[in-house]
């Protein structure tokens, strides 16, 4: 059985590789909904050979849990595109992982993980610091940046339902069964978004199929990880760690695009790793592992 260090760094690295999704969103070459769904279309060859491949859990049929991820990962991903699109890397992923604070009233009041009051006071800073690398950003940045911040704290909400869903599915499934079915859900429902919205669908060019296949890889590899990760770790923790993404989007957007760093930003980024170190510290200070009891299946 895997322990909660090994856990923490599948965590960690999967949140990291979550960060490379918005600079390939913007690489795409496609509309923001039609990226999601060859995010979705090229995710799901690798998960159903991960799914069925001998000795595994086998593919089954979707419950009611996975059904409910894959209509939250429609919008999330509806939403947080067009963020991308609008405003900058580091504000559109700031601002979606505000998603701790809806993650931990739920978690303590449906799945009984109550925070602790050091935890609370980690989950403050971290927000803070998520705030801070939003304000500080340049404001110059993005076509549309206010509508583009709105996008994405919107989506903080359809993230924290996608988190909620699958920590309840994994209390009876694999992830790899969880990731395809929740996967195959949603992909259809971002192709019909992008039709409505007459985005473009295929990519124009070598380099936006590219960036199309590499959010397929980025889909498994990092929301593969944060599911693994679901079933061992409490949800609230899990939900602060994965702040790390925004830090990487942020430094990656820098890197790629330009995109200014400011000083304030690299501040509340910095506050924000602190906080994720204490929130694992006050997890890591309860007597025992955290127990997780099986959601019931809807």
């Amino acid at each position: 059985m895997p322990t909660r260090a090994a856990a923490l760094i599948v965590l960690i690295l999967a949140a990291a590789v979550l960060g490379f999704a918005p600079i390939l969103v913007r690489l795409a070459d496609t509309g923001p909904a039609a990226a999601g769904f060859w995010r979705f279309a090229f995710a799901l060859p690798l998960l159903l050979l991960m799914t069925a491949r001998p000795g595994g859990e086998g593919i089954g049929r979707p419950s009611g849990w996975m059904m409910l991820a894959g209509g939250m990962l429609v919008l999330d991903l509806s939403f947080w595109h067009y963020s991308i699109a609008l405003t900058s890397v580091a504000n559109a992923t700031t601002l979606t992982n505000l998603t701790p604070v809806v993650v931990t009233l739920v978690g303590w009041w449906v799945f009984r993980e109550r925070p602790k009051a050091l935890f609370v006071v980690a989950l403050a800073a971290a927000i803070a610091g998520a705030v801070t690398m939003s304000l500080g950003a340049d404001g110059g940045q993005g076509s549309n940046p206010p509508l583009g911040d709105a996008f994405a704290a919107v989506t903080a909400l359809w993230y924290a339902g996608y988190f909620i869903a699958v920590k309840a599915a994994r209390g009876r499934y694999s992830a790899g069964r969880v990731m395809l079915w929740s996967t195959a859900i949603a992909a259809p429902g971002l192709l019909m978004a992008a039709l409505v919205l007459g985005e473009q669908i295929l990519p124009g060019s070598w380099g936006g199929w590219a960036a199309c296949v590499g959010l397929g890889v980025v889909h498994v590899v990092g929301q593969g990880g944060v599911a693994w990760s679901l079933g061992r770790l409490p949800t609230a923790l899990t939900a602060v760690t994965v702040l790390i993404q925004p830090i990487a989007a942020a430094v990656l957007g820098w890197l790629l695009f330009a995109e200014t760093l400011t000083p304030v930003q690299a501040l509340g980024g910095a506050v924000v790793l602190a906080a994720i170190v204490l929130a694992q510290w006050s997890a890591a200070k309860k007597k025992g592992a955290e127990a997780d009891a099986p959601a019931p299946v809807l």
